[in-house]
């Protein structure tokens, strides 16, 4: 039987050396019996008998239950199965069938690292623990540390990155990544069903893991389950949100961009309404003659606004000349007035005097020095003292 092979191979250290030697031959009866009152914990620690998971309330209830044993609670491997497990079967689903259907996860570890559990894989079922380990060895499941030869479909992970996951969370835990159970301990699936209808369920399948990364694939525990042997598709994983996240941003903006310019065109609407010019779609809707004629007004009015630079232009130029000639008037009025009202008379007559008074001047120096050469040859007649003789106009005589 496998159980005892589970007593001789428990603690061997050749566990690393191939897949276990295990059979899927579901328990029976009584071996059943001898561990339906065995105790599992729930996250709170409240203790429950094995048979209360997969007991029906009422004799006359049909139901049908999955148990999963998963190995200690930081396995990477197992962390990914039930990711995978829970995206592909919801309980939503699951009460569906016929008959109905509860998937139950039970580990190995102690009862208060249940919630990080479910944290960490998002897990969608009840899930208890069994410190003891003892359903694990009276149910056949053995001990290994054998990754085996293929990785299997669930694994949506690569083995070195579940495994950096899973130390990163038992670093994480501190002092609690010691109850996270027996690494060497392996689990396997069970189906319990009530055939007979007498209230007793008794296992129908199972699945005992030869390796730490064995479970059953999603396809095969639907075809189980009387589902379809589909492979189911692929769970939601870190990668896929960022891409849902980058479409739904993307269409996030796509809709506040048409939502901007729905809102910017109503506005604008509005205020072309209210603008006694009428609407602007109006006038984007009239016909190409009505457009050539704009064209056209349009040119006139450049035309028109350069005419009348032009003439500004000119105009302005006339006044400027204007006005300068009417400041040298200005000045030349302000000039002559200052002049008459001066006491010394007009500036420029006493100029002129003085001009004339040079001239004469110099005119007298001419004649003295000519008088003075006719004085000196005897020409020029004078007095006994040598004065020049003048005769009544002022002249020499």
């Amino acid at each position: 039987m496998a159980v005892e092979k589970t007593n001789k191979r428990e603690g061997s250290t050749g566990d690393f050396n191939g897949d276990l030697d295990v059979n899927d031959n579901p328990p029976t009866r009584k071996e059943l019996d001898n561990v339906a009152d065995l105790p599992v914990l729930d996250a709170k620690g409240k203790s429950h008998t094995f048979k209360s998971l997969y007991t029906p309330p009422t004799n006359n209830e049909r139901s049908r239950i999955l148990i999963i044993f998963i190995r200690h609670f930081f396995c990477g491997n197992c962390q990914e199965y039930l990711r995978s497990l829970s995206s592909s079967l919801p309980p939503s689903a699951l009460t569906t069938l016929d008959p109905p259907t509860k998937i139950i996860v039970i580990g190995c570890g102690q009862p208060d690292l249940i919630p990080m559990y479910i944290r960490e894989t998002q897990c969608t079922y009840p899930i208890y623990a069994d410190p003891t380990k003892q359903l694990y060895a009276r149910l056949g499941m053995t001990r290994t540390l054998n990754l085996g030869n293929k990785s299997p479909q669930y694994m949506q992970y690569s083995l070195p990155s579940a495994m950096i996951r899973a130390i990163y969370q038992g670093l994480k835990a501190g002092r609690d990544a010691f109850k996270g159970g027996d690494y060497w301990q392996v689990g396997g699936e069970f189906i319990f069903e009530d055939v007979d209808g007498n209230g007793r369920p008794e296992i129908t399948w199972c699945h005992r893991m030869k390796n730490t990364r064995d479970h059953a694939e999603v396809p095969d525990v639907r075809r189980r389950l009387d589902l379809d042997g589909a492979r189911p598709p692929l769970r939601k994983t870190f990668t896929s949100g960022i891409r849902r996240s980058s479409s739904q941003l993307k269409q996030n903006l796509s809709d506040r961009r048409r939502s901007w310019g729905g809102s910017v065109s109503r506005s604008r609407d509005r205020a072309e309404k209210s603008s006694p010019e009428g609407s602007m779609m109006d006038k984007v809707k009239e016909d190409p003659h009505e457009k050539e004629a704009e064209k056209n007004s349009e040119g006139e009015k450049r035309n028109n606004i350069t005419s009348g630079i032009r003439r500004s232009s000119s105009q302005l130029k006339r006044n400027f000349s204007d006005r300068r000639r009417s400041w040298g008037g200005s000045v030349s009025r302000s000039r002559d007035r200052a002049e008459k009202s001066s006491p010394e008379g007009s500036t420029m007559e006493d100029v002129k005097e003085d001009r004339k008074g040079e001239e004469a001047e110099m005119n007298s120096e001419d004649a003295l020095k000519g008088l003075e050469g006719r004085k000196t040859n005897g020409a020029v007649p004078t007095n006994h003292n040598g004065a020049l003789l003048m005769n009544g106009n002022g002249q020499a005589a």
